[in-house]
This record gives structure tokens, sequence and C-alpha cells, in this order.
């Protein structure tokens, strides 16, 4: 008899590259042969995430193929009510995700039975629920039930058949029950067939029943499992249904009506949508470069602190979720990391400093696919979980496994919506509940306001409706070109106005910006950044390092007018006295060269708490570290620089600092998208057909490696070799170092070379392979018709 595994090595390379491409999980890490293939795809986990996949109306044939006897074409179009053609196409893709199997009338997967434990919300057939009651109380029930006892001395499975057949008309026992017990029947027709009761198992007699439960019982119209439970037999639920599996299944999915109003032009929706894109990108750059110069703590939990959240909101002005949701997206997209295991600090990565050489369109699209693929959800900053404990951003809690597959079916739908459709919300969520009924609940819920929330703020949508540059995301294909249309591009000018303002009629390029962010505050955001200038901030860039001169040539560089004097005057002003005080280490001192000067700060009472004296007619001794007798001196209106020992000015501003990230919160951020890597799908089908192979004639089916020496080539060569065969398609020949240190040959067909590793098909393994680069000793190519 074929078995399951046999009706999948039958299956041609196009379909077991659809059953891995459907479900990719069954490929980590690729199995041996079809055989184990066939054993993975059975496993509880496995069903469950293929069950998770599937629409209302598919779920419901697969749910009516284990209910009807004879579950042939025409028997589940009338059971379902629907055209045969639908069930069709239903049946299809349940072969497709291999949960039917079969090429004459269809069978279920091994595993699914026990994932769909009450089928169409039916429960066990009578034989099934009826077996755990021992001879003695089955032999009692049928004898109320027919008046007499049975003849003779059945057996269990005798005894099992009759009752079968006193109910398979329970009309009249149900009318016999009374309204009560036809009530309680009532509430577990449709699904889930099990209750709660007392004491269930205590056999009850016609004559000693009293309460509704105790009627049904004695009836045989509940069947107690335990001590607790009852379960309504499968044959009784059908007759209260009236024959029918389902109350509504539609074969369809429900409509999307758009929301009441003006439906909006395209070029508005995509503006308004690329307007948010920009401004995310730029408000995780703000935040960003202020946590490298003064990053927040880590948790000893773990997570952001909830004043540094309410800091960063304060910051970038915008409220907390938007706040924890940039901070979350930064961390996706591999921006930010902690450093250390203990006391450590949330820093920006080096991939930051890489992320700001980009375009304004090419960051966006690293943050939109790090959303996209993040587990994290960041709506939960703030609450509490069950425990009530406080939810912390960036923290374990923040995971939720169903995070990335909402958002993506939340986008698809509005994808497939269509173009100057601004969708309903109540019609999403309808929609929702059709394609993915096995995923809902209140995380589903709170899943699906958070995802159209989100998608607003960081551009995928405007007005509710997907952007064009979303949908190119969505598909996997390359959204930059259709976002930089719609993009201000990056200026390098200024308008400075006599009022000490000055305005940035756009996103500016990353020097400029970091250089007047340093001079200049912020005074708001917009369309248009205000800029202004103050006597703190001027000595903010001259504590960095930067001259008069510097700042100066900068804004005029800069300016599209020239520069105002009331400016010029105000970067002189605090020049001339800035670095007129020296400040050192006795523990500290002050050193100028105006004696007056000093004999000024003398006088002033203010100078009391720094307990200065003097050693000398131009400078002053204190007491305090060098950082406080600074701040003192500075509360009094001076403008004082630190002094190194050989009388040069020290730099104050601290340095940018990064972390690198943990090696695997890198490694699953430049994981591929399995769902479209058809490249890894056709390598594994071809090494399971290959360990099919193995496992029936033996190793020798195994591909030999060439005579002699293994290859050797420089690393930068062995490099671009290796992407060539990847490009072209074609097997190479490679040299590999085990972790001895011993070589040996390889026949490989490389598929992907990235993240410091090769991954190919290993044709004298008969696997697929990942090869670390360093240990790959040189490539050599191979000529297909010699070997």
């Amino acid at each position: 008899m074929e078995t399951y595994a046999d009706w999948l090595r039958a299956r041609g390379d196009d379909e077991l590259r659809a059953l891995l491409s459907a479900r990719p999980e069954l490929l980590a890490p690729v199995p041996a042969d079809l055989t184990a293939l066939a054993a993975r795809a059975a496993t509880p986990a496995a069903v469950a995430r293929a069950l998770d996949r599937l629409d209302r109306f598919t779920l419901a044939v697969l749910e009516s193929l284990l209910v009807l006897p004879s579950p042939d074409l025409d028997a589940l179009a009338a059971g379902l009510g629907a055209a045969p053609a639908q069930v069709a196409e239903a049946l299809g893709t349940l072969r497709r995700y291999g949960l039917a199997w079969g090429d004459g009338t269809p069978a279920t997967a091994p595993g699914v039975r026990q994932g769909l434990p009450h089928p169409a919300g039916l429960g066990p057939p009578v034989r099934e629920v009826f077996a755990g009651y021992p001879p003695e109380r089955l032999t009692d029930l049928i004898t109320d039930l027919e008046g007499e006892a049975p003849r003779g001395f059945p057996d269990a499975p005798r005894l099992l058949d009759r009752l079968t057949e006193l109910l398979a008309e329970p009309a009249a026992l149900i009318e016999d029950a009374g309204p009560e017990a036809r009530a309680a029947l009532d509430q577990l027709a449709w699904g889930p067939p099990v209750g709660r009761v007392a004491d269930a198992r205590r056999p009850v007699r016609l004559d000693t029943a009293t309460t509704p439960i105790e009627r049904l019982l004695a009836r045989g119209l509940l069947a107690a499992e335990d001590d607790r439970t009852v379960t309504l037999p499968r044959e009784v639920a059908l007759h209260l249904r009236a024959g029918r599996l389902f109350r509504d299944v539609p074969a369809e999915p429900p409509p999307l009506p758009a929301r009441a109003g003006e439906p909006r032009a395209e070029d508005i929706v995509v503006r308004a949508a690329a307007g948010e894109a920009a401004g995310a990108v730029r408000l995780i750059e703000d935040l960003l470069e202020r946590w490298g110069l003064e990053p927040p703590p880590v948790l000893r939990s773990g997570g952001l602190a909830v004043r540094d959240l309410r800091t960063a909101s304060t910051l970038l002005d915008v409220p907390e979720w938007k706040a924890a949701l940039l901070v979350e997206v930064a961390y996706a997209a591999g921006l930010l990391t902690r450093s250390g295991d203990l006391d450590g600090e949330w820093l920006p990565t080096p991939a930051y400093d890489l992320w700001l050489m980009r375009d304004t369109a090419g960051r966006w699209t690293e943050l939109a696919r790090g959303w996209l693929k993040s587990d994290r959800a960041a709506g939960l900053a703030g609450e509490r979980d069950d425990r009530d404990r406080l939810i912390n951003a960036l923290s374990e809690a923040m995971v939720r496994s169903s995070a990335p597959g909402t958002r993506r079916e939340v986008l698809e739908v509005l994808s497939g919506a269509g173009r100057g459709a601004a969708v309903d919300t109540d019609a999403l969520r309808t929609r929702l509940g059709w394609l993915r009924p096995r995923r809902g609940g209140a995380t589903r819920e709170r899943l699906l306001g958070w995802t159209l929330r989100e998608a607003a703020a960081l551009g995928l949508t405007g007005f509710g409706e997907l952007a064009p540059f979303a949908r190119d995301l969505l598909a996997g294909d390359d959204p930059e070109p259709a976002l930089e249309k719609y993009l201000p591009a990056p200026v390098d000018e200024i308008l400075i106005q006599a009022d000490l303002t000055a305005i940035a009629p756009g996103p500016l390029v990353t020097d400029l910006a970091r250089e007047l962010a340093l001079a200049a505050d912020v005074e708001s955001t917009g369309g248009a950044t205000v800029y202004r200038f103050t006597p703190e901030s001027v000595r903010r860039a001259l504590d960095a390092g930067r001259s008069a001169a510097d700042i100066t040539d900068l804004l005029t560089r800069h300016s599209a007018t020239p520069l105002p004097q009331p400016l010029t005057y105000l970067i002189d002003d605090v020049a001339r006295r800035h670095g007129h005080l020296r400040v050192g280490a006795l523990s500290s001192y002050v050193r100028t060269d105006s004696a007056a000067t000093l004999d000024e700060i003398l006088a002033d009472r203010r100078a009391e708490p720094l307990r200065l004296y003097r050693l000398a007619p131009t400078v002053l001794a204190s007491g305090l570290q060098r950082a406080d007798l600074l701040d003192g001196l500075r509360a009094m209106g001076l403008a004082p620089v630190a002094e190194a020992p050989g009388g040069g000015v020290i730099v104050t501003r601290p340095d940018a600092q990064r972390a690198d990230p943990p090696p695997t919160a890198e490694i699953v951020r430049l994981r591929p998208d399995t769902r479209t890597d058809t490249s890894m799908i056709s390598a594994a089908v071809r090494a399971l057909r290959a360990g099919d192979e193995a496992s029936r004639h033996g190793a020798e089916h195994a591909r030999q490696a060439p005579a002699g020496e293994p290859p050797r080539s420089p690393a930068m060569a062995t490099i671009e070799r290796l992407r060539a065969a990847v490009d072209r398609g074609g097997r190479v020949w490679i040299g590999y170092l085990d972790q001895q240190g011993q070589a040996s040959s390889r026949i490989v067909e490389p598929v992907r070379v990235e993240g410091g590793f090769l991954t190919g098909y290993d044709a004298t393994r008969a696997a697929v392979h990942r090869f670390a680069l360093h240990r790959i000793t040189g490539v050599s190519e191979l000529d297909d018709a010699g070997q």
C-alpha cells in the first residue's frame, strides 16, 4: 500500500519546490531524504504551522475530509454547498501544502487528525467516544434505551455496534430528555463539542437521572470522557445540525468596502506616505546621534527604562508609542544594540555609520525591511504582562512570534484592495478572519491595530492606502526607485535670518546636519526645520574643538544669503570670551592673561563655593575637580575651557560611541527570506532526491571528487569565483579544511555567498551544506562534460 512518503517521492521537482515554498520551516535543516521530509511534515508543530496558513474555506474542506465517510469531490461539494471547481481548487492547495495526499479520493496527511481534534466542530463518532466505557456500563445504557438487556454476553465491539445503531436516529431520545436538556445540546451542537460538568463519571440510569445533564448521559446523548468532561457524539450533533457540516462557509473572501468619503488621488497618497517615510528616517538618525553621545543604560532585566523612553519622546517631539516604535525599528534593522552583558548601554552599531552613507530611500528600505521581519511588537511598551510586570521597550517581553506574519497579512490585504481604496478597519478584520481563521484572538486584534498605526508612522501607507513603493517592498522588489521620486533631495543650503535662526528647507546632507546640530538648537520641525543660535549652542561648538572661523566659514558656505551681523557678532563675542580662562588640575586651577579678570572672580560672592585661592597674579587654584570648577565658572556667566597639562585646549564634547551587535542578532538580521529564496529551495530538492537515491543504493551514489590535491587559490579570487558560479549556476571543485585542519575535496553547486559563508549543494555528500569561507583553501572550475 502506498504511504505518504511514497506519494511525496512520486511528486515532480516542481511540486516539491511548491511544498517547500509553502512550508519553509521544513528546510531547517534540510532533511536527509524524502522519508525524513515526510516524517518532519507530520510532526505536530509542522502540521500546526501549515494549518495556520489555510483560509476558512480550505480549512473547511480539510475538516470535511476528516468527517465524511467517502470524501470524493461530489460529496465534498454537497457537504459544503460549494461548486465542485471551488472544492477542487481547495484540494489543490491542500495537496500543495502536503496536508492531503493521494491521486484519487484524497486522504489527510499523517498528523492532521491530531492537529484538528474536533473537525467541523464535531466530536468523535459513537464508536470512539464510548470506547472508554466498560462493558457493564455499555450494557446498562443499551438496556435503558431498548427496554431489555442484550441477549447473550456480547463483547465491547458488539455493544458499541448496537449503541451506534440506537443513536443513528436520536430525535425521539432528544425529545424525551426535555427542553432543558435540548438547550444544553444546542450549546454544543456547533462546537466545540466538549463541556465541563460535575461528577460525569458516576453511572446514571434512566430511572435515577434528575438533572438535564444526567438525562442526556443516561440516554447516550452525551458521553463522559472523565470525571468533569462530557462530549457530544458526532451522530447526535449532525442530527441537531440537520445534516450540515458548517453553518456558513463562503468559498470566496469577504469584500473590502472602502471607507466613506471621496477617494484621494494617488499622487496625494504617495506624497503623504513619502513624507512620513522621510520623517521616520530623520527621527531615527536624530535619536541614534544623541544616543551615540549620551547612551541610556540597559536595565538589569533588559530593555530601556521608562524615563529614557520618555526622554527620547521629548527629544523627538513624538508620542511615547512612536518613540518606542522608532527604537524597536532601529534595533530590528541592526542599527542599535546593547554593549556588554552586564551594566551595558544602548549604543548605535557600526552598521549605523554605513546606513548614514546611503540616501534617504536606501535608509528607509533597511528600516522597513527590519520592521516587516521583526518579531517584536512595539505597541506593548508601557503595558503589563500576565504577572503584572511592566513591559519595557527593547526587552524580551516585546517578542510576539505572530507579529511578522500578521504585519504581512495586513499589508497584503491592503495591497489586494487596489489603488484608490482605503480599506475600512472592520472589513479588514473580517477579511483576515477568513484568510487566517486559526490565528484569531485578542493578540491578532491588537497586532492588527498596531500594524495599521505603525505602517502609517513609517510611511508604508498614506491616508490608509498602501503606497506603491510599499507594494514593491511587500513583493520582494526594490522599493527605492519608486520612493526616490517623491522624496525631497538632501539640501546643503540653509536660510539664515537676522533673528538668529536658520531654516533648513528640507533634509540636510549628513555632514551639514551634524555640524549645524552642534552650533544651533532645533526650535521646530516639520516640512522645514528651524534652528536657533544661542550663546550656549555656539559655546557647545567651541567646546567641541571648532573655532569661530570654522563656524563662520561653515555657515558662509551653506547660507543662501550673506550672514546677518547679529549672528557674526554673537559668534565673535562668545569666541572672544571662550577660552579666556583656562582650567587645569591641582585638583584644578584657573589661568588667564588678565589679572583684573581674576580680581573680579574673587570679589564675586558666587565664587565662594569654588574654593579659589591665588597662586600668582594670573593663576587661581581650587580644591574642586576640573569638571566641577568648569560648571561653577559657567554658572557665573563665564566661558572657560579645559586645559591640558601642556597648555592645549581639551575638547570636552564626548566622542560618539558604537557597540557591536552579538553574533546571533547579526545572523538573524542577515538571514535571507526563505519564502522567496528559490535557489535554496531548488538546492534542497536536489539534496532530497540525492539523499533518497543514496539511502536506496548506498553511499556510492554520491559524486566522487577529482583525484589529486585540493585546489588552492588566493582568498579574493576564491570569493570572486564562487560568486561567478552562483551567477551562472555551475559546479566548482573546492578544497575545504575541517576543524582538525585536514583538507578534503568537495564538488559544490554554490547557491549563496554572504555573511562569511558559502551555501550550496554538496554533490560529494548529497546534501545542502554551509561552508565557512575562511576554511575554503581554493576553487577550481569543473568541466561538466568530463566530470
